[in-house]
């Protein structure tokens, strides 16, 4: 056998200038439709049949079904969509996904797509070197389906030669006359080589050119292919680990769809093949995939198709009972206290900058209601009366405030990656507004810690509070609280929608409020009251409070300052 190490690095560069090409294309693509993608997601997932036609298109447009369900694992995690509408999403990725397969088969087979694909290359060059970013794009997606084919003409010439290396046919064979044993084997490199290459439609160009080249049969390319739609659900659920509940679920359900789909049609596989050889010998002119191998392409695409579709037709009924399974495969767990991490956006970052933008602005919404969250802890605190119970308290406040430094990190950091894309003007406005966003909810948790430690020293120098006071403090919490909801509120709505004009309302309250207690107090002291000690930890609460609700107007005009 003549095929050494040079030949086999020939033939991962060509798979590697395949995969480039459609990664290429893939992200490209997704930059051409920006935003369009999410809005599309949003809006079109109203019940599991639309759901179904989203994923569907969204998965053509961008060639990729790892994409589409990484992007509706984290929309789940954001709360976009919920696990009935993600479940319909993902069906459709799958029937989505095999248009690649006709690309490969109609053009890379039956037309010369790599004499084409030069001048293909020629014509998409000038606008890589355009300033509008737009035009960019277009020519980085132009350049990305020549390469794609490129890499597939390489991949058909540096396969080996059964003719001249009839060994390796010899091998093939030796495991293809097993009956189900040999399906479920070719199943599993299928499985495997998905997993490898992090890509079911490179792994089914793969399969495409090695039926071209008689490496393997009909039947156990179709076993492959249902291998594939195994192994491309991995990516999926690797995203979804460090995700939430919600997205764990989803990711779930995308690999109980698609390992149900696959058993089924085992069983039913050879009659199947022998229905698909049938439509395209009659109803499309074709030859016999089982004798002819010009004619495997074709039946492999019309295969892998009608399996996806048939798929969904029947496993649509049973979107509700899927859910159900996989809520109690992935229950939520209660005896874990909710505390300060990333929600959203450590299931990776998009490929467009708008989607990683939109998730970003999820997570600071997350990081609001966390710091919420630590401020009732203060309150709690305040009024507090056994040492037991205020210590507890204490340390939870401060253990949220040294998580609440590690979340501005982290948001930063994403924020950080996102800004080294190629942002539009809009986007780069964003990023700037998000960084001064976080920077505020993070000065909020140091502000709350402040107001702890205030207390604590009460408590420790048994400074007394008449009751006035202890009013005065609650209603000043009670304007931040509102401060805070308002903050958290605008977080979440669209940029046109914050509230701006209520924001300001509470800010110049609590100003107010702070002015007349700080008046109140040195006329207190003045007359004798209270004690000094007791006065200082007083004006430090109010004061404090003031601070919180600086931040939370911050927040709010950073929000009201980015353009739609």
């Amino acid at each position: 056998m003549n095929y050494g190490l040079t030949d086999i690095l020939t033939l991962i560069g060509s798979l590697g200038l395949f995969l480039y090409g459609m990664k290429l294309m893939s992200e490209s693509l997704q930059q051409v439709a920006g935003d369009k993608m999410r809005t599309i997601l949003a809006a079109m997932t109203s019940n599991r049949f639309k759901g179904v036609m989203t994923g569907v298109l969204i998965t053509a447009l961008i060639q990729s079904s790892s994409a589409t369900t990484v992007m509706v694992v984290s929309f789940v995690n954001a709360g976009l969509l919920s696990l009935v509408e993600s479940i319909g999403v993902i069906m459709g990725a799958n029937i989505g996904t095999t248009v690649t397969a006709w690309l490969i088969s109609l053009l890379g087979f039956k037309v010369s797509m790599s004499a084409i694909s030069l001048p293909l290359i020629g014509l998409g060059l000038p606008f890589l070197f355009s300033k509008n970013r737009t035009k960019k794009n277009w020519g980085e997606l132009i350049m990305g389906f020549a390469l794609l084919f490129i890499g597939l003409q390489f991949l058909k010439t540096s396969m080996p030669d059964i003719k001249n290396n009839p060994e390796i046919l010899n091998f093939l064979t030796s495991y293809t006359d097993m009956g189900f044993a040999s399906s479920l084997l070719f199943l599993t490199i299928g499985t495997l080589l998905t997993i490898l290459i992090q890509s079911s439609s490179a792994t089914m160009a793969l399969t495409l050119v090695m039926c071209n080249s008689g490496w393997i049969s009909f039947e156990m390319a179709a076993a492959m292919v249902l291998g594939e739609n195994i192994g491309t659900t991995i990516t999926a659920n690797l995203a979804a680990m460090i995700a939430n509940t919600s997205a764990k679920r989803a990711a779930r359900a995308h690999l109980i769809f698609n390992t149900f789909g696959v058993m089924w049609m085992l069983i039913a596989l050879p009659f199947f093949l022998k229905m698909v050889a049938w439509v395209n010998m009659t109803i499309l002119g074709g030859g016999d995939p089982f004798t002819n191998t010009a004619a495997v392409p074709i039946s492999l695409s019309l295969f892998h198709t009608g399996f996806n579709i048939l798929n969904v037709v029947i496993l649509i009924w049973f979107a509700n009972f899927i859910v159900k399974v996989v809520t109690k495969l992935v229950p939520v767990r209660e005896d874990v206290e909710e505390e300060f991490k990333l929600q959203h956006i450590k299931t990776g970052t998009l490929s467009t900058p708008e989607a990683s933008l939109f998730l970003a602005k999820k997570e600071i919404s997350a990081y609001v209601k966390s710091t919420k969250k630590m401020f009732s802890y203060t309150k709690q605190a305040f009024n507090e009366t056994n040492d037991k119970t205020f210590n507890k308290l204490f340390e939870k406040i401060d253990k949220r405030e040294d998580e609440s430094d590690d979340m501005e990190v982290e948001i930063a950091n994403f924020l950080a990656k996102v800004s080294e894309t190629r942002l539009s003007s809009e986007n780069s406005e964003r990023v700037r507004a998000y960084f001064k966003m976080v920077s505020d909810i993070e000065s909020v948790g140091d502000s709350t810690l402040n107001l702890a430690k205030a207390m604590k020293r009460k408590r420790e120098q048994k400074a007394w509070f008449p009751q006035e006071l202890r009013d005065n403090i609650n209603n000043m919490f009670a304007l931040v609280d509102e401060a805070l909801d308002v903050m958290h509120e605008n977080t979440k709505k669209e940029f046109a929608e914050v509230k701006i004009k209520k924001a300001w309302e509470i800010e110049r309250e609590i100003n107010d409020y702070r002015t007349l207690l700080k008046t109140e107090h040195l006329n207190n002291v003045e007359e004798h009251k209270y004690k000094y000690q007791a006065g200082i930890i007083y004006n430090d609460l109010f004061s404090e409070c003031e601070k919180i609700g600086d931040y939370c107007i911050n927040v709010s005009e950073a929000l009201n300052e980015i353009k739609e």
